[in-house]
């Protein structure tokens, strides 16, 4: 799975890069399909990052990568979205 993943972050990477962000790959959980990924550069302060994160990349992950199930991201201090929001 984790390779697959790679393969598909390199495949959408240059839209995001495209928009002064990018994407890095943190963690493929492989028993619960939950993958990490850590936004960059314009992604960081953009307010439609979740909608891309979720509405974007979790939907193509989950349409090519058999067995992820979410894509959540990592903030600078290394905290998911879910931690952050508790």
């Amino acid at each position: 799975m984790q390779a697959e993943v790679e393969r598909i972050i390199e495949i959408i990477r240059p839209a995001i890069q495209a928009d002064e962000g990018d994407i890095d790959l943190v963690d493929v959980d492989e028993s619960t399909g939950i993958v990490t990924v850590e936004l960059h550069g314009a992604c960081v302060t953009c307010p439609a990052s979740t909608q891309t994160l979720k509405a974007g990349i979790e939907r193509i992950m989950r349409d090519r990568v058999p067995g992820v199930t979410e894509v959540v991201e990592i903030n600078a201090l290394g905290m998911s979205e879910m931690a952050v929001s508790l």
